[in-house]
């Protein structure tokens, strides 16, 4: 069995050469295609014995992944950015996993997504089709995925991904997305895609529509489909008006039964309960013991890494939520032990909470 790294590059000196040297020793041979960098990318790439290759950049994503697949005679290929990189797994678990299926199927790894908020830097997840056979090529020209109706199961592959917290493609992503939603105005996907960037601009307003449109044409069939509908709730929660709240409060009615076992969309609710019964006590007050009841869910959910979303959900965000609003409610014992919970896997907001009241 041959598995190479298949990638695409351009102007990725800061991370490319520790990118590499994750994957030593898991594949056989590196392909990098280069789409016009201007820095030392194509020098570290030589100099860590990948085979380079130059694509000239046509405004197309999946054009230059297909070109880069197209120089691979491998078995199996890795798709990695150059601000990706994998941690430790064994070449021989790895294709144990792969031997054990047989068919036509993708491999999913779990990326960990660093990101700056305003609490300083958090982390989330995303589940990926990274793995893909030899035939497999890409559509799209931007949020590029997969060609094809496979079936995509879990391999033992996961990767911290830091380029978020050094450029925000926000901006040169915009252009690519209205296009694609103007020429695919059906598509759910670009319609979640542009909603999302929008929202990551701050244009919350501008993103609503989209939210909306994807959230009509969409399936619980579709993988990305769950995310989407907890940034539409977030994205509603931020503007608030009692117009929104209303709109959110459907969506949670409707969507409970689906998604209340995913942590994040327990955390999600508790937010809208708090926000809720705040724009209106007297007329919302019966809503309050469910702030207490979605964050005790997420606790006991825990941890769901494979269901993407953000890390601290399923503990320490949930946990100090909940003491949060046991502190406010004048519950004080069961705050420490929310607080001191959510310290304990060193959330520095817990600390300082601590330090300040119960010191």
């Amino acid at each position: 069995m041959k598995i190479n790294l298949v990638m695409i590059v351009k102007n990725e000196e800061r991370s490319l050469e520790r990118c590499l040297r994750t994957v030593d020793n898991l594949v056989d041979e590196v392909i990098v295609v280069d789409t016009g960098s201007t820095d030392k990318t194509v020098e570290i790439a030589k100099g860590m014995g990948a085979k380079v290759y130059s694509f000239a950049w046509v405004d197309d994503f999946s054009a230059a992944r297909n070109f880069a697949l197209d120089q691979s005679d491998a078995d199996w290929n890795l798709v990695l950015d150059g601000d990706e990189y994998l941690r430790a797994v064994t070449r021989e678990k790895l294709e144990e996993m792969l031997q054990a299926r047989k068919g036509m199927w993708l491999g999913c790894i779990t990326r960990y997504d660093s990101f700056r908020n305003e609490e300083g830097i958090s982390v989330s997840t995303a589940v990926l089709p990274r793995l893909l056979p030899r035939e497999v090529r890409y559509e799209g020209k931007i949020h590029e995925q997969p060609e094809g109706e496979y079936l995509c199961y879990a391999v033992p592959l996961q990767a911290d991904h830091d380029g978020y917290l050094y450029s925000d493609k926000g901006e040169r992503n915009l252009p690519y997305l209205e296009q694609a939603v103007a020429e695919h105005p059906g598509d759910g996907y670009y319609l979640f895609q542009l909603a999302s960037t929008l929202r990551n601009l701050k244009r919350h307003e501008e993103s609503l529509p989209y939210f909306r449109e994807f959230y009509r044409l969409t399936g619980r069939e579709d993988g990305y489909r769950a995310g989407g509908v907890v940034l539409y709730l977030y994205t509603l929660l931020d503007l608030s008006t009692p117009e929104h709240l209303d709109e959110a409060a459907a969506i949670i009615e409707k969507e409970e039964p689906a998604l209340g076992g995913w942590s994040d969309f327990c955390f999600v609710c508790g937010l809208f309960y708090m926000k809720r019964v705040l724009s209106d006590a007297g007329r919302y007050i019966d809503l309050l013991p469910n702030i207490e009841k979605c964050y005790l869910k997420c606790l006991e959910l825990g941890e769901q890494p494979e269901a993407g979303g953000v890390v601290g959900t399923g503990s320490f965000r949930a946990a100090y939520n909940l003491g949060a609003w046991y502190e406010v409610s004048g519950q004080m014992d069961r705050a420490a032990r929310a607080y001191l919970m959510s310290a304990q896997e060193g959330y520095a907001p817990a600390v300082k909470r601590l330090k300040r009241e119960w010191h």
